[in-house]
């Protein structure tokens, strides 16, 4: 495993972080299961897991926290707000009002007096900066958190609260979460860059790109994954771009063979080798997935084989843009692009 630090904090974490959103009836998986994984993680020099209210409604968050106990400061442990938490309007969003309550919630489901990294899972856009930052700020003054940061934001709002911190004198976001792969590459041609420049620790989820880059994914085989499942829609091969990924995964498969890789190593590779990258988020469902991911953990890809990645999706390019997270709120409601 290889250790990085995370932006500027001084925190040292590993290139493959644990995300437990399988954990609970997401994944379907059972508390033996997700501790058994967790043991197995920590064991392979995972040091980071990282989880979040919504996952399962806070079913995550307590499996984790029963598979932590005992050994809570050995792990950066990490957790995220904001999505909805049931119907109640309140319930979700960014506000100080919400925060504070769905970190407590957190830190109770999670057994623990604090986390590491407390993120806003998406942009709330009814919610000022400043609202947002001072409950963070006071929330990290208080010990609960040590620090927070992002996730899925695109690169104006990352440059817009890094402003609104330093205009109110508060603490900042010190870390982004985007999604990130070789077939979602976007993020490449902005937000990349602007982490780069404000020194954020960046932690990439689906570098597996929702199972299309495990290698179970190929031209002529029936796809029966759990994510297909559930969200059929991103895996039927007669939508135009889910053809796109299937033709590039058959090219992609031919440039692992050939540099004696498996899929997962060349996606969990191309992944981690991004200057700008400080671990990849990896999301077992089971013990054998966690083992083939954790055989990714020291791969370093060759310049040879990146530039053959970069033949079959070119940098920057999303072969599925509109599963993008991070779309400005005006393009996809009318009536906030029109007098």
């Amino acid at each position: 495993m290889q250790y990085r630090t995370l932006g500027r904090t001084g925190v040292q974490v590993s290139s493959l972080a644990l995300g437990a959103m399988n954990f609970g009836r997401i994944g379907r998986t059972t508390q033996d299961e997700a501790t058994a994984i967790v043991d197995a993680a920590l064991e392979g020099g995972i040091n980071v897991i990282d989880t979040a209210d919504a996952y399962s409604g806070g079913e995550s968050e307590e499996m984790v926290g029963k598979a932590i106990a005992g050994r809570r400061d050995d792990i950066v442990l990490a957790t995220k707000a904001t999505l909805p938490m049931g119907d109640e309007r309140n319930h979700r969003g960014s506000s100080r009002r919400w925060l504070i309550t769905s970190l407590d919630n957190s830190l109770r489901r999670l057994g623990v007096d604090h986390v590491d990294l407390y993120q806003i899972h998406r942009w709330d856009p009814t919610t000022g900066d400043e609202e947002t930052l001072s409950a963070l700020t006071d929330l990290q003054r208080a010990g609960k958190i040590r620090y927070f940061g992002s996730s899925t934001f695109p690169a104006y709002r990352i440059v817009q609260g890094q402003w609104a911190a330093r205009e109110h004198h508060l603490s900042r976001y010190v870390t982004e979460q985007p999604s990130y792969s070789i077939l979602q590459r976007g993020i490449e041609t902005h937000v990349l860059p602007v982490t780069e420049e404000y020194g954020l620790g960046v932690l990439a989820w689906s570098p597996l790109a929702s199972g299309w880059l495990s290698g179970a994914i190929r031209e002529g085989r029936d796809i029966a994954t759990s994510r297909s499942a559930f969200m059929p829609q991103r895996f039927d091969t007669a939508i135009p771009s889910n053809r796109a990924r299937l033709d590039a995964v058959e090219r992609l498969a031919q440039v692992a063979d050939e540099a004696g890789l498996t899929m997962i190593q060349l996606a969990l590779g191309f992944v981690t080798a991004h200057p700008a990258v400080t671990s990849a988020l990896i999301g077992p469902r089971t013990l054998d997935h966690l083992h083939s991911q954790l055989a990714a953990a020291d791969t370093v890809l060759t310049a040879d084989v990146l530039d053959a990645i970069d033949a079959v999706v070119a940098p920057g390019t999303d072969l599925a843009a509109h599963e993008k997270n991070d779309t400005p709120p005006a393009l996809l409601d009318p009536a906030l692009r029109r007098r």
